[in-house]
């Protein structure tokens, strides 16, 4: 028996496992060289947030992300099964990131979980929990390592 991929709660919207499949391709492939295709998933009202900012529209989302990815020199995700509710989902995620200002390029790990809704077929609120510490300031030359030594130390 093949094991269950997704998780359901409550009524199923049939255009949520659709357009969660567009999500995860989507970013898997996403650079600053084809953001024409967030509209292939967003709603032109999409409510964005993550802890390094908050957009409302498409073209502010298009930007955010050009802003972004600008230094990415790759960025893969490796989605866990998500929690399916009505439209609402959410998606644990592994980012696997080189970016050319941090740590020299050489590839981080970065755990989040992405909430969404979905409406007509389209991603229209998207808010991304991972720790910023995690992406930033634990990457840092002098203040990565005071930042590790410190959570090691209460870990």
């Amino acid at each position: 028996m093949k094991p269950a991929t997704t998780i359901e709660v409550g009524h199923q919207n049939s255009a949520v496992p659709a357009t969660l499949e567009q999500f995860r391709f989507l970013f898997n492939e996403l650079d600053n060289g084809n953001l024409h295709k967030l509209p292939s998933v967003y709603s032109e009202d999409i409510r964005f947030q993550d802890p390094l900012g908050a957009v409302e529209g498409l073209d502010a989302l298009t930007q955010y992300f050009a802003n972004a990815y600008a230094n990415v020199i790759s960025c893969h995700f490796a989605f866990e099964p998500e929690v399916v509710q009505d439209s609402f989902a959410t998606i644990p995620w592994v980012m696997h990131l080189r970016h050319k200002r941090i740590r020299g390029g050489r590839e981080i790990q970065v755990a989040g979980i992405s909430h969404l809704e979905v409406r007509n077929g389209k991603i229209c609120y998207h808010r991304d929990y991972f720790d910023a510490g995690q992406l930033l300031y634990e990457n840092l030359p002098v203040v990565g390592g005071v930042i590790r030594w410190v959570k090691g130390y209460a870990g």
